[in-house]
């Protein structure tokens, strides 16, 4: 990832980059985002940054004082492989327009400050986390709630449940229940989407160190990443979802990080 402002600009000519995308989360931690015309792209940007609407993002601002603005941090920019459109991506830093001070519900913000307090507590100069964020892959998910009713259902073609299902064929390949720990093809119909995720998320500068079918049935995953100091992790976080939900849904498939979406089965590392 580049470093400089300068940096990123020879950077996005360099890939032929025609739009840049800002990134950044909201207070509960989704991703939100804009894009706008790569001839936008100036070491200003990353100095003034880019005003947009802080009351409709959640937990964030009153629509009286909705200005804010997201500076983009230089040294997180990678291309987006998703876009059809060459598309260099930027996380950003939110701001208050008036003072300039980082605003106080940026998640990013936040995971600074932590950093900080470790350094000035005396405590460690850096702490390093690899969290687990395991996942399911599900083949159907649908879900309702109206006036008189409310359902959701999910599914799999690995789900045990389905062993008398009638497929085109059926051919028995279903891990039980707490047994889909690392079985090999064809029991682990998942290897190659997988691997898909592994090689997308080394193009965006992550560096995935092992990946493998988790314990329950219905397509469980895993992939580690390699540890990183907090604010650095909490993006590649962002950006390891980003790659497993929009990669899945390429295969036709649904990518969750539901802490326990299969009732009886082991859940997920969040």
């Amino acid at each position: 990832m580049e470093k400089s402002a300068k940096g990123v600009i020879d950077f996005a000519k360099a890939n032929g980059a025609e739009f840049v995308d800002i990134k950044f989360s909201d207070f509960p931690g989704c991703w939100q985002h804009f894009t706008i015309p790569a001839g936008e792209l100036g070491e200003k940007l990353f100095s003034e940054g880019l005003g947009f609407d802080g009351s409709s993002i959640r937990g964030w601002k009153n629509i009286n004082e909705s200005d804010m603005l997201v500076l983009p941090d230089p040294g997180t920019a990678f291309m987006d492989p998703f876009f059809r459109h060459p598309t260099l991506s930027l996380i950003g830093n939110i701001h208050d327009p008036i003072t300039h001070e980082p605003y106080s519900r940026d998640p990013r913000f936040i995971a600074r400050k932590a950093e900080q307090h470790l350094v000035d507590s005396g405590a460690a100069e850096i702490a390093y986390f690899g969290p687990e964020a395991e996942f399911f892959v599900f083949d159907d998910v649908r879900y309702a709630q109206d006036e008189n009713s409310g359902s959701f259902r999910v599914d799999s073609v690995e789900g045990f449940w389905n062993t008398g299902r009638r497929e085109k064929p059926n051919l028995g390949y279903k891990a039980r229940f707490k047994e889909g720990y690392f079985p090999v093809p064809p029991t682990d119909s998942l290897q190659d989407l997988r691997s898909e995720m592994v090689k997308t998320l080394q193009r965006c500068g992550l560096t995935p160190e092992v990946q493998h079918h988790e314990v329950a049935t219905a397509g469980q995953g895993e992939i580690d990443l390699r540890f990183q100091p907090l604010t650095r992790m909490g993006d590649a976080l962002q950006i390891f979802k980003y790659v497993v939900k929009n990669t899945a849904r390429a295969y036709g498939k649904t990518a969750t990080f539901m802490p326990k979406p299969i009732y009886g089965d082991n859940g997920s590392g969040m």
